[in-house]
């Protein structure tokens, strides 16, 4: 009887897991607090260049929105981010500064591992 107890809990705890794993990945759990947050679009005026880095920690679209508002708070910056491939695009009107873009992802609770 005690058996059938823990093996219908740990069940229980299993199912639970994979539910909350697939809200989770669709983009609709709470790794970034969840709801239906859209990050604010940033044009420039006139675009001098674009980099391309490659992002580590963007699970679901909430990430995506943490970086590009992280990227968008510098000023002549406007950041795009691909959640599924792990890619942030930045275009800026200027010089970029790679380490301000790098502290402000970081800061957000992701890492750049790349630039290409």
């Amino acid at each position: 009887m005690g058996d059938a107890i823990i093996l219908i809990l740990l069940a229980a705890a299993i199912v639970a897991g994979v539910l909350y794993s697939i809200r989770h990945f669709k983009g609709k759990g709470g790794c970034c607090g969840g709801g239906d947050y859209k990050p604010r679009k940033k044009r420039l005026s006139h675009v001098a260049g674009e980099k391309t880095f490659l992002v580590e920690g963007m699970h679901c679209a909430h990430c995506k929105a943490r970086v590009e508002d992280a990227v968008n708070d510098i000023r002549g910056v406007a950041g795009r981010a691909d959640w599924k491939k792990g890619l942030l695009t930045v275009s800026y009107m200027e010089t970029l500064d790679e380490e301000q873009v790098r502290c402000r992802v970081e800061r957000a609770g992701y890492r750049i591992i790349d630039m290409r």
